[in-house]
């Protein structure tokens, strides 16, 4: 038992890390001469590096907005799986845990949803998308698969 709970926290970590470097890290699309994430538009041109702030429009917002919420609800159901685990009577689920760790891997999908669908608006057609974006999208299924397992999950002694 010790074991599958040590794995579940391992997973739930991951996913973690993975929204929080996706979330901050300039990879979103990455070309040859710029780079572009949720915060920024940068590029390199004959004068140096330069980057224009991410304020084209609500879209990038709600990208914005939906990623970091995917964070803070995956902290919270972090807090909260520790919290059950030692206030919860023998047999029960973990369902309050799951449900938030479910929201944030839903957050995560329709920031990226909405990312893959707004982006050719604001980002050149010379670049593609980055391993930060790629990131975002890993870290829905480890979201999603670690709120089902804390759903599913029963406490024993």
């Amino acid at each position: 038992m010790l074991l599958l709970l040590l794995g579940i926290v391992v997973l739930h970590i991951a996913a973690l890390v993975l929204l929080f470097v996706s979330t901050i890290v300039n990879a979103w699309t990455t070309g040859s001469t710029s780079s572009s994430d949720l915060w920024n538009n940068c590029s390199t041109t004959n004068v140096g590096y330069h980057c224009d702030p991410a304020n084209t429009g609500v879209w990038i917002q709600a990208v914005q907005a939906l990623m970091i919420l995917s964070i803070i609800f995956s902290f919270i159901s972090l807090f909260l799986f520790f919290c059950q685990l030692f206030t919860l009577q023998k047999g029960g689920r973990f369902f309050l845990t799951g449900v938030f760790q479910i929201l944030a891997s839903l957050f995560v999908m329709s920031g990226a949803v909405i990312y893959t669908v707004m982006s050719p608006e604001w980002v050149p057609d010379s670049e593609a998308f980055g391993w930060a974006y790629i990131m975002a999208w890993a870290a829905f299924p480890l979201a999603l698969i670690s709120g089902l397992i804390y759903v599913i999950l029963r406490k024993r002694e």
